[in-house]
């Protein structure tokens, strides 16, 4: 079996903690382990890494690579897309790959930004949906609502096609879109609906065919990539076809209209980390139903979330509210509000605002920064790389840099000389100078950064030389 983990998305409803730069998938929202690395840390107990892939966009690479290789070693395959085109695009271009490499071969396709609290059964699961998959079906893998929920797309199973150990399979009778309150209390009390998952499993050879008769002009974008594929001109191919088709989800491309879809029910403690009030689903709770993480002194608050960083945020009689505070940026609305958290990145974008793009701290393959202040023709950073860690071999045409180093110790190349720097010593980087900076130690290195220049944005950099492939 391989696994394909679909990491492109924005996760706009989870701002102000995602951004652009840092999606929710790359953020710690539940556990000690940011999404995606719970994702790949579920997996690996059943496949190598060489059967994981990830798809995501060009600009989360390297942070990708980093948060995996970080609890599954090297070696999982990242697949580029050039731009985001929903999933059937996404699932197309990687069911290529996988078929490449075996004609029969079993494929599940999940997102990295769900919680599932129940490893073991997930795995289970995950079985049994291939050997129905095996048997030409496009598979699904539908969750046993415990509510009337409103937020959630239903499948309503049809016959039985199999059970063992208590795991049991049906085909579909029809996916349903999200239902209103009342219509969703129905299908709780009927029994037969079930939560779409979107977690998916079939052939890699059965999904290209499917993608063949109902979406043929993807089909025939696909076509083209695969003739490309181990050429030079795959790279160019795949670019030139993903920037002409439409996007689609895989839902309402594929799976609604075929006819050999199958579902397996399972109990597999899944949530969608959708918006902010799926954070009540999967976090306990005080004795009046308020969640609250981070720095928080709360009186008198009731069935709310509040979620804090460092920064003390003081609540007084709340109740049914979202409070998550940020470093830059604060989000205040009511519970039934939360879908609504998208309309406020799009106020962001019509204005260029900062605090949509990136956080105050960033962080990079090789540590992380932070922005201390920003002014006219000046910024200031406090750096961190880690050990053994370089930055990019760079330049930037509109600013000039110097740096202080706090503790550790700095290597720093400017121009054709290179040279260590100590803690109380500084150094300066010219205007269009080739230049980089690395911690040749064995604890972290910090300095702070004063940049001067008529532009002081994060594009302006040329990047000469670099270890992440940015």
């Amino acid at each position: 079996m391989y696994a394909v983990i679909l990491a492109g998305g924005s996760g706009t409803r989870f701002w102000p903690l995602s951004r652009e730069a840092t999606p929710k998938q790359l953020l710690r929202v539940f556990g000690e382990k940011t999404m995606i690395q719970q994702t790949v840390s579920r997996l690996r107990d059943t496949l190598p890494a060489g059967n994981i892939y990830i798809i995501t966009g060009r600009k989360y690479v390297p942070d990708i690579r980093s948060q995996v290789e970080a609890v599954a070693g090297a070696g999982l395959k990242i697949v580029t897309e050039p731009e985001a085109r929903n999933t059937a695009p996404a699932i197309g271009l990687a069911a290529l790959y996988i078929r490449r490499r075996s004609a029969d071969a079993v494929m599940a396709v999940m997102p990295s930004d769900h919680v599932i609290t129940k490893d073991d059964a997930f795995r289970k699961v995950l079985k049994k949906a291939a050997e129905i998959a095996r048997k030409g079906y496009l598979t699904t893998i539908g969750v046993l609502p415990d509510r009337p929920e409103t937020g959630y797309g239903y499948i309503q199973k049809g016959a039985s096609l199999t059970k063992t150990d208590g795991i049991e399979g049906f085909k579909v009778q029809r996916f349903v879109e999200k239902p209103d309150a009342a219509t969703a209390r129905k299908y709780l009390k009927s029994g037969d609906y079930l939560w779409n998952s979107g977690i998916f499993v079939w052939r890699a050879k059965d999904i290209l065919a499917e993608i063949r008769r109902q979406m043929p002009e993807l089909h025939k974008g696909l076509a083209s990539i695969e003739k490309a594929i181990g050429t030079k001109k795959e790279e160019e191919v795949t670019r030139e076809v993903f920037s002409g088709i439409r996007p689609v989800s895989i839902d309402y491309g594929v799976m609604e209209k075929a006819a050999r879809v199958a579902v397996v029910s399972a109990d597999i403690g899944w949530c969608d980390m959708g918006s902010w009030i799926a954070l009540a689903e999967v976090s306990p709770k005080d004795a009046v139903g308020n969640v609250i993480t981070g720095n928080v002194i709360d009186i008198g608050s009731k069935d709310s979330i509040i979620y804090a960083g460092s920064r003390l945020i003081a609540t007084i009689g709340l109740k049914g509210t979202v409070v998550v505070d940020t470093p830059d940026a604060t989000l205040i609305c009511g519970k039934e509000h939360t879908q609504d958290v998208r309309k406020v990145v799009v106020e962001l974008k019509k204005k260029g605002a900062e605090e949509l793009l990136e956080h105050v701290t960033v962080v990079r393959p090789w540590g992380s920064y932070t922005v201390l202040e920003v002014g006219n023709r000046y910024k200031i950073k406090r750096i961190v790389v880690n050990p053994g860690a370089k930055l990019s071999h760079q330049l930037h045409h509109h600013r000039s840099e110097h740096w202080v180093v706090v503790s550790g110790t700095a290597r720093v190349t400017v121009g054709d000389k290179t040279y260590n720097v100590h803690p109380n010593e500084s150094t300066y980087v010219p205007l269009s100078t080739g230049h980089r900076l690395e911690n040749p130690g064995k604890v972290p290195l910090h300095l702070i950064e004063v940049q001067n220049g008529d532009y002081t944005a994060e594009d302006d950099i040329i990047r000469l030389e670099d270890d992440y492939g940015r």
